[in-house]
């Protein structure tokens, strides 16, 4: 059973709803919906959603909506996807440009059921992007592709900025928290993105409040660590429903801000920690911590 949110979050998360500019998040939504391009801020039931928005910025949700998989603590549609748009790559490139983005952010539900996982698919995406918006900043956070590298290696060939895979999670919770999902598996993902292509910025993004205990967070961050992963995101858990992972805990902003310092002395780059910090929060800002 959750715990009951405090005060101080739920102001939080009635803020970043509303963004800063009704009509710009409007505007960004009718072209969002014109291109027929989902979002996991939308998908996923973001608190975020309203603030992004209202700066024209959204993370991309591409390969469907529809997950093969069945995370206990995500709001994406489970079961069995559509066949994927070939047109995606086009009409994505073209949001981003009409929005004027410097950064993107894309990522995918997970395609067990596609040979590849769906790495040619990213891949177009990303040709698409830097033959239509030149001088994008590419960021692309991945499903683990069943611990591919020839698929991981598919992506990475198209030269994005940032890989970013998530581990979500203590090793312990992933049977309950990630079915389907391995935390060594997800760890190799970043690891062998180093490995294909060595200077590549990798990225990846933990939960609080699920459960975890601080030793645990703790020895996760530093495999981040061994594995050279070189951005951290720390963020509050937040169940989507009362069929989702119910909170264990709400992480006060003090915690968050020690978390960070600890990441930060064990050598990433840049760390974001916060209650509402998600993967690709504030992701330009970030990125360029470690410039």
């Amino acid at each position: 059973m959750s715990q009951p949110a405090p005060e101080w979050l739920i102001a939080e998360v009635r803020r970043a709803k509303r963004g800063t500019g009704a009509e710009i998040v409007t505007q960004t939504r009718d072209l969002l919906d014109r291109l027929h391009l989902p979002t996991v801020c939308d998908r996923a039931r973001c608190p975020n959603r309203g603030e992004c928005f209202s700066h024209h910025t959204a993370t991309f949700l591409i390969l469907g909506e529809v997950c093969t998989r069945g995370c206990a603590f995500c709001a994406v549609s489970k079961g069995k996807p559509a066949s994927v748009s070939a047109d995606e790559p086009q009409r994505l490139a073209l949001a981003v440009a009409e929005l004027g983005l410097r950064h993107v952010v894309i990522t995918s539900v997970t395609r067990d059921d596609l040979p590849d996982g769906g790495a040619a698919h990213y891949a177009r995406v990303v040709e698409a992007l830097r033959e239509h918006c030149p001088g994008v900043r590419v960021e692309l956070l991945v499903p683990d592709f069943q611990g591919s590298r020839e698929a991981l290696a598919t992506v990475l060939a198209t030269g994005p900025d940032i890989l970013a895979h998530n581990l979500e999670t203590v090793p312990r919770l992933y049977p309950e928290v990630r079915r389907g999902a391995e935390y060594r598996r997800s760890l190799e993902v970043l690891e062998q993105a180093k490995q294909i292509s060595p200077k590549i910025i990798t990225k990846s993004g933990l939960m609080l409040g699920l459960g975890e205990k601080s030793p645990e967070i703790e020895a996760v961050l530093r495999d981040l660590r061994h594995v050279a992963c070189d951005m951290l995101t720390l963020g509050q858990y937040l169940s989507p429903s009362l069929h989702h992972a119910p909170v264990a805990r709400y992480v006060n902003p003090e915690e968050f801000a020690s978390r960070q310092r600890q990441a930060l002395d064990l050598g990433f780059k840049s760390v974001a920690a916060g209650p509402l910090v998600r993967s690709s929060y504030k992701a330009p800002v970030f990125f360029g911590e470690i410039r």
